[in-house]
């Protein structure tokens, strides 16, 4: 017997919200180092909590803004 899919849907309460942030958060820091590791790519993440604060994330040892350095904007 498998999950009942869930509605995506915005949490209202703020304290939840925030909780749930966070945990989701870290999860997905977590899948960018190890697709960073297993593939041997640069990921970057930029986030932005419910609260506007911003979180940045690098998989490799420079910082975010170095990843940048060699992307061209509206590249294909």
């Amino acid at each position: 017997m498998g999950r009942v899919k869930l509605q995506m849907k915005r949490i209202e309460n703020t304290a939840n919200r925030q909780i749930t942030f966070s945990k989701r958060k870290n999860g997905l820091i977590k899948k960018a180092y190890e697709l960073s590791v297993l593939c041997d790519v640069d990921v970057a993440l930029i986030m932005f909590s419910p609260s506007r604060r911003l979180s940045l994330f690098s998989g490799n040892k420079s910082p975010v803004s170095a990843d940048f350095d060699h992307v061209q904007v509206g590249a294909s």
